[in-house]
């Protein structure tokens, strides 16, 4: 009994594998860009989860590139160096203070640690911010947020540098302030669809603490699986689409409206979604497309 039902888990792997060829070979030589942030970076085992997902998809041909975040650590430092934290409509309010904490850890501690495990599972991660190679410049998104930028140019050399070189690009979303002698913090979700569009990106995925789209918030059920452009509006109207998922879908239209064939809103929650979501005929999260 125990030999037919190894027999069996060896099939089951087999079957997975057969699924995953077919999506393995559309998109090969693709370019996929993954925000990555919310509980899959508070989590080892689900950071361990992306980290896999992301060197299996670069192993079999797929360019990945990953933008992170880094909220949660940004706020224990300045926890730990007695500096609140303030937000304006979910958006962390920058101090010059503060932008120095927010350069530090994105730039520094939460991107290395991220090209570490990187390293350490086997595959070459390059860490990036949007400094080096001019690649993010901004100017300030209102003044009501503080050292908070808008992107006003993309210039993705030095990402498609590190690609054709076999390296994952990580990058830390800050970015060279062109309207001040400055830094400004770029919300990533934001930056990874810029980034998508400047690429030529396959797909954009962003992770996040939910499970996609839900025609009910206190249902999870209620997930709706694919949007199309011309649906958005209507499901904003109707408050479907409502609250912090809004910037999230404004990302996925924006990067579809400027080239990006696929977006996915996924919950990084789920251990391996984006090998789920991207290599099997199921999927999960939300897809929106033309």
């Amino acid at each position: 009994m125990e030999q037919l039902e190894q027999i069996q888990n060896y099939t089951d792997r087999a079957t997975a594998l057969v699924e995953a060829l077919p999506y393995i070979q559309k998109y090969c030589g693709k370019t996929i860009v993954v925000k990555y942030g919310g509980n899959a970076m508070i989590s080892e085992d689900l950071r361990d989860a992306v980290i896999t997902d992301v060197i299996l998809l670069h192993l079999v041909g797929i360019r990945v590139i990953m933008v992170h975040g880094g909220g949660p650590e940004i706020g224990q430092m300045l926890s730990k160096l007695n500096i609140e934290s303030h937000f304006v409509d979910g958006l962390r309010y920058t101090t010059e203070q503060t932008m120095d904490i927010v350069q530090q850890v994105l730039c520094g501690k939460v991107n290395k640690q991220l090209v570490s495990n990187i390293n350490r599972a086997g595959a070459k991660a390059m860490g990036l911010c949007g400094l080096d190679g001019n690649l993010f410049k901004a100017k300030q998104l209102d003044p009501k947020y503080g050292l908070v930028g808008d992107i006003t140019h993309v210039c993705p050399n030095i990402v498609n540098d590190c690609l054709s070189s076999g390296y994952i690009p990580v990058i830390a979303t800050i970015a060279q302030a062109t309207d001040q002698d400055n830094v400004y913090n770029i919300n990533a979700d934001t930056a990874a669809s810029k980034l998508a569009v400047a690429v030529g990106a396959e797909k954009l995925i962003l992770l996040t603490d939910v499970r996609g789209v839900l025609k009910d918030p206190s249902d999870e059920s209620t997930l709706i699986p694919q949007i199309r452009l011309n649906e958005v509006s209507s499901l904003m109207e109707s408050d479907i689409i409502s609250g912090g998922m809004i910037p999230k879908v404004d990302c996925c239209v924006s990067a579809v409206q400027n080239g990006v064939k696929r977006t996915h809103i996924l919950d990084g929650r789920i251990p391996h979604s984006i090998l789920i979501e991207l290599l099997s005929h199921k999927g999960i999260g939300t897809m929106i497309f033309e």
